[in-house]
This record gives C-alpha cells, structure tokens and sequence, in this order.
C-alpha cells in the first residue's frame, strides 16, 4: 500500500531527508507513526536498494542506535547462531528478489540484510526485519537486550507497536 502524504511527511521528518525510493509503512506505533518502512528493491534511478526493512520510528532507533555503539553489532555476530543467521540473510535475499518487476534485467540487491551475505552488518535493520514479523534471531537479540541502553522491546515496556494494515 503506497504510503500516504502523512505517512512521507513523517518518513522525511525522522530521517532528515525525503526517502530516495518507494517504500511502504509495515509497522505502526499505536497512535499511528512509522516505526519501519519496506523500501522497493529498486530505487526510480534503477540503482539497487540493498536495505528492505528500514528502521525510522523513534525511540527505537535511537535505543538500536546506543546498542551499536556499546558494541552490540560485535556482541550480536558472537552470540546469534551462525545456522539461524544464514538463514536470515537467504530469507531476507529471496524476500527482496521476489519484490523485483517480473521484466527487471539491470542489476538487482545482492545479499541478505542490508545487503550483506554474512556476519551482522547493521543491528537497526535485523530489529526492523524482526518488528515486521520476518523470522530474525539477531533482531530477536536486539529486542532482548534493549534494556542494556535505556529501551524495551514490545511487550517489555516498550512503545506499542502494531503491523500495519495490508493493502
């Protein structure tokens, strides 16, 4: 579902520029805000979009953003099964190239999340993967370990978090 004027003024507003491709909005706060958008695997030039799940609503990021810093990516890539994080990438690899034009023939995302084949690359977009319902053990880690840096996750007194409706 195409986002709506609200929804691209918000977008814009929480990442400081207007978004460089098409996206919708997945995953709601209750009162309605962008939490996590799902760019087009294409960006209007034709340049591949590696991220699919981008995380944009505050505080989250903020909070994913301190987990980084306190050495969560290393952490992260340490402790997630290395089996369950391969299988995220594939997934998340196989998801993108789905959302491709059936007539697409330039050059298309590679990778997994983020763009990258394996490792952790990027905790905010393993936790927007994991907040839209894809099956994501480092996101998974990062809900857990929130609290470390001030957060919560859904369900652990952290900000209501909804899917967006479907359309």
């Amino acid at each position: 579902m195409p986002p709506s004027d609200t929804d691209r003024t918000a977008v814009a507003a929480l990442l400081g520029r207007e978004p460089d491709g098409a996206f919708d909005v997945v995953v709601r706060h209750a009162d309605g805000g962008p939490v996590v958008i799902r760019n087009a695997p294409l960006l209007p030039s034709g340049r591949p979009m590696p991220t699919r799940h981008w995380l944009v609503g505050e505080p989250e990021r903020t909070w994913v953003g301190r987990l980084e810093g306190a050495g969560g990516v290393d952490r992260a890539e340490a402790e997630v099964d290395t089996d369950a994080l391969a299988a995220a990438h594939r997934a998340a690899a196989a998801e993108r190239a789905a959302a491709l034009p059936p007539d697409h023939t330039g050059p298309a995302p590679s990778g997994g999340v983020a763009g990258t084949r394996v490792g952790v690359k990027c905790l905010h977009a393993h936790y927007a993967r994991w907040l839209a319902g894809e099956d994501d053990p480092v996101g998974a880690w990062v809900a857990a370990h929130l609290d470390e840096v001030g957060g919560a996750a859904p369900g652990a007194g952290g900000p209501e978090v909804v899917p967006a409706p479907a359309g």
